[in-house]
C-alpha cells in the first residue's frame, strides 16, 4: 500500500508540474501542491529503500558538491551555420530548392540559452549533458533534475524505449533580474545577460543553488534510432504529447514568402516574450530530404540560423554620475534622454568602468547608441561622432569618492575603482547594514532601507554591531516608528542571534563571498575562529574559493575595525560555530583527516562521514595530521608532503573499513597503513584536482 501511494503521488506531482510549468494551466493551488509534496517527502524518508532519483522531491536540489563527468554524445551535437541578412538566407533556401522540389520548412525561434541533451530510457530521464565541443559534454543530470519544466517521467504513450531530445536551458528575464539583484547585494559581479547566467547556473556545484535560480528548458530536436522516420513537425508534436515543453511559436512553412513573413513578425513580437531570443532557426521538415542534403564537416546542410539585429536607439547622454556600492565599488552611470528600447523606456545605462568610457571616448552631451540585444541591462555601444558638439571635451573620470571625498584606489587585476574609506563613507556603512539585515542573512524584520538610513542619520547605527546595542526607547521617538514598531524591531534583532553560522558569515558582507560561498566556508571550517586563522592555502582548499575570494577574506579579517565588530557581535551572542552534525559513532574521535582526490562519493560526503564518526577534517597536510585519504587523481604535492612527513595514507575502501571496524586502534596502526608504493599503483597521478 505504501509503495502504491508513493508511486501515485509521484505521478500526480509530475502531472501538476507539467500543467503549471509547461501548459500554464494549474489545477490545484500552491498550498495543495505543497501538501502532496510533503506527504511524499515523509513517505520517502520513512522508506528510503524506495528512493528514486527521478522523484519530484529531488527537484529541490542538494547542497552536496559533485564533480561533472565528461560524457560522449551518442549522437553528435552539431552547430548551425548563421546568416545575418535576408539576402543570405534567401541564397540558402535557393540552394536547397535547386536540388529538391516541394520542400517544407519548420521555422522556430532561436532561444538564447545554453544547449542541453536529455536522454530517456523507458520513459525515465537518465542523463542530461551539455553540448561541450559537440562530441562530448559535461554530465549535469543532478542540476537538470531541479528544472521544473523538464519531465522526469514521460506521459502519454508510444514513446521510444531509448532516445535523446535536444533543447535550450534558459533563464527567463524575471529570474535573471532576481539573481542579479542578489549578486549585487552580495558584492558579486552581476551576470552580463541571461545566456551567461543560464550557463553559469547549470555548472553550479550545489544543485540547491540551481533549483533556486528559476531556470526553464525548451526542447526542439529529437535524436534516436526510433525517431528517424518522423518528420520534424511530427516529432515536435509527439514530444509535446510525451510531456516536453516545446515552443508553441513554431510554424510549418512551404515558401520563401512564408519564411520571410515569420521572421518579420517575430523580429517585432520577440520583445513581448518573457525569455531571450536572438533569431529564427529554419529547418527542412522531411527526414528523407535531410538525408539527401547531408552535412558539412561542422553543420547540417538542411538547417540554418537567422540572427536578429540587436535593437539600438540613438539618444543624448546628458550626464555621467557615479554610484558607490557597499563594498566601495564605483559604478559610472549614463543618464540619458528617455528612449524606447525593446519594449521599455530607458533613461539610464551602465558604463561599467573608466576603461570602457575611455575606449568609446564617451563624453557628456554626446549622442550615443544604446543597445539591449541579448543584454537586459542597457549599455552604450558607440558614439555618433557626427553629432558631437564643437565645444565637447574628453570626460575626466573622478579621482575621489562622490560621497566622502576619499581618493579612489584601483586594486591589481580589478577594472573598477574603489573608495577605501569603509568606516567613514556613509553609503558603504548604510549598504553593509542593509545587507546584514536581509532575509538571506540575519533576517531582521521591521528594518527597511529607509529605517536604516534614519537610524544612521540619528547617530544610532555606525556599523552592524550597533544593532545589538539598540533599545526600544531610542527608536520609538523617531519619525514613522513609535513604540510598537520599536518593540518589534528589537524583538527581531534578538531573534537574529539564533541565525545559523553560514548566514551570519554571509551577512558580514566580505567582498566576493556570496550566499553559496559563505555556506561552503561554514561547512569547511565549521567556526569563525578557524576561518579567521586560516592561511591562503587552506582557504583555497574550500570548494568554490579561488584566489580572489581567498585574498578578500584575508584582507577582511586583517582589518582591525572588522576585528572589533566581530568581537562585539560575539559578545552579543551571534552564532559563530556551525551546528553540530549528528554523530554516528566515536570510531574516529581524536583523529584528523585530509581528503584529496576523486572518490565514488563526493568529497563533502566523505568529510561528513569523518565528522559523523568523531573525526576532524583538516584542509592541508601537516605534521599534526593523522591520515590522508587518497583518491583518484590526488594532487602530487599532497602526496609528496604526506610521504615526507610520514602521514599515513588510506584508500577509500580502507577508510570505509575503519568506520565499521570493531578494533579501531589496532587497524589504524597495523593493518590499514599501505606503503607509498601501493598508493602510487592504485591512484595514478594525472594532475591536481584542486
Amino acid at each position: 500500500m505504501v509503495k502504491e501511494r508513493i508511486d501515485t503521488l509521484r505521478r500526480e506531482l509530475e502531472r501538476h508540474n507539467y500543467l503549471y510549468y509547461v501548459e500554464n494551466r494549474p489545477e490545484i493551488s500552491d498550498f495543495e501542491f505543497d501538501l502532496l509534496l510533503r506527504e511524499l517527502q515523509d513517505l520517502e524518508a520513512a522508506h528510503p529503500e524506495w528512493d528514486d532519483p527521478n522523484s519530484p522531491t529531488h527537484r529541490v536540489g542538494s547542497d552536496l558538491t559533485s564533480e561533472f563527468r565528461t560524457v560522449k554524445h551518442r549522437f553528435p551535437m552539431l552547430s548551425l551555420g548563421n546568416t545575418y541578412s535576408l539576402d543570405e538566407l534567401r541564397e540558402f533556401i535557393d540552394r536547397i530548392e535547386r536540388e529538391e522540389r516541394r520542400v517544407e520548412y519548420v521555422c522556430e525561434l532561436k532561444f538564447d540559452g545554453t544547449a542541453i541533451s536529455l536522454s530517456y530510457e523507458n520513459g525515465r530521464l537518465t542523463r542530461a549533458v551539455t553540448r561541450g565541443d559537440g562530441e562530448q559534454g559535461d554530465d549535469v543530470t543532478t542540476n537538470v533534475r531541479t528544472i521544473r519544466s523538464v519531465p522526469l517521467l514521460l506521459q502519454g504513450e508510444n514513446w521510444p524505449s531509448m532516445f535523446e531530445i535536444r533543447g535550450e536551458v534558459l533563464m527567463p528575464y524575471a529570474s535573471f533580474e532576481k539573481v542579479n539583484r542578489e549578486r549585487e547585494e552580495a558584492g558579486e559581479q552581476p551576470f552580463a545577460n541571461p545566456r551567461n547566467a543560464a550557463a553559469g547556473t547549470l555548472k553550479q556545484q550545489a544543485s540547491s543553488v540551481v533549483a533556486r535560480r528559476g531556470l526553464d528548458c525548451t526542447l526542439y530536436q529529437l535524436a534516436g534510432d526510433e525517431v528517424q522516420q518522423m518528420s520534424h513537425w511530427e516529432s515536435l508534436e509527439a514530444a509535446r504529447r510525451w510531456g516536453f515543453k516545446v515552443s508553441e511559436h513554431g510554424r510549418l512553412c512551404r515558401s520563401w514568402e512564408e519564411i520571410e513573413q515569420y521572421i518579420t513578425e517575430w523580429d517585432e513580437r520577440r520583445k513581448t516574450l518573457p525569455f531571450p531570443t536572438d533569431g529564427v532557426v529554419i529547418k527542412v521538415n522531411e527526414p528523407a530530404v535531410r538525408r539527401r542534403l547531408g552535412f558539412t564537416s561542422k553543420a547540417p546542410k538542411w538547417a540554418v540560423a537567422y540572427k536578429f539585429k540587436a535593437e539600438q536607439a540613438l539618444t543624448r547622454l546628458n550626464e555621467i554620475t557615479f554610484q558607490v556600492g557597499r563594498t566601495g565599488a564605483i559604478t559610472p552611470v549614463a543618464n540619458l534622454d528617455p528612449v524606447q528600447l525593446a519594449g521599455t523606456t530607458v533613461k539610464r545605462a551602465t558604463l561599467h568602468n573608466a576603461e570602457q568610457i575611455a575606449l568609446l571616448d564617451i563624453r557628456e552631451g554626446d549622442m550615443v547608441y544604446v543597445e539591449k540585444g541579448g543584454e537586459i541591462i542597457p549599455k552604450i555601444t558607440a558614439v555618433e561622432l557626427k553629432e558631437r558638439r564643437a565645444d565637447s571635451v574628453p570626460f575626466h573620470y573622478i579621482e575621489v569618492c562622490p560621497e566622502c571625498g576619499t581618493p579612489l584606489v584601483r586594486y591589481e587585476g580589478e577594472a573598477k575603482h574603489y573608495c577605501p574609506n569603509q568606516s567613514g563613507c556613509r553609503v558603504q556603512i548604510v549598504g553593509r547594514i542593509i545587507h546584514f539585515i536581509r532575509r538571506k542573512a540575519m533576517d531582521i524584520e521591521g528594518l527597511g532601507d529607509e529605517t536604516v538610513e534614519l537610524l544612521h542619520a540619528n547617530g544610532l547605527l555606525h556599523d552592524v554591531a550597533d544593532l545589538y546595542d539598540l533599545q526600544a526607547l531610542q527608536l520609538a521617538p523617531l519619525p514613522r516608528l513609535g513604540e510598537k514598531s520599536a518593540e518589534n524591531i528589537i524583538r527581531s534583532i534578538r531573534l537574529s542571534k539564533q541565525v545559523p553560522f553560514h548566514r551570519v558569515l554571509f551577512g558580514l558582507g566580505i567582498r566576493f563571498v556570496g550566499e553559496t560561498t559563505a555556506k561552503q566556508l561554514a561547512d569547511h571550517f565549521r567556526s569563525l575562529d578557524r576561518l579567521m586563522t586560516a592561511s591562503r592555502e587552506e582557504l583555497l582548499e574550500t570548494e568554490e574559493v579561488g584566489g580572489k575570494i581567498a585574498d578578500s577574506i584575508l584582507e577582511y579579517f586583517a582589518d582591525e575595525q572588522n576585528q572589533q565588530i566581530i568581537h562585539r557581535l560575539r559578545e552579543a551572542g551571534l552564532q559563530f560555530v556551525a551546528e553540530e552534525r549528528r554523530r554516528a559513532s566515536d570510531a574516529l574521535t581524536g583523529k584528523s583527516f585530509v581528503v584529496s582526490g576523486k572518490f565514488s562519493i563526493s568529497r563533502d560526503e566523505l568529510k561528513k562521514l569523518i565528522e559523523e564518526h568523531g573525526g576532524r577534517n583538516v584542509a592541508a597536510v601537516s605534521g599534526s595530521v593523522d591520515y590522508l585519504i587518497a583518491g583518484d587523481k590526488m594532487g602530487p604535492e599532497k602526496r609528496k608532503k604526506a610521504e615526507k612527513l610520514g602521514v599515513k595514507m588510506l584508500s577509500e575502501e580502507e577508510f570505509m573499513a575503519l568506520i565499521v571496524a570493531d578494533d579501531l586502534p589496532a587497524k589504524l596502526t597495523e593493518e590499514v597503513a599501505p606503503q607509498p608504493e601501493q598508493i602510487k599503483e592504485e591512484t595514478p597521478v594525472q594532475g591536481t584536482l584542486f
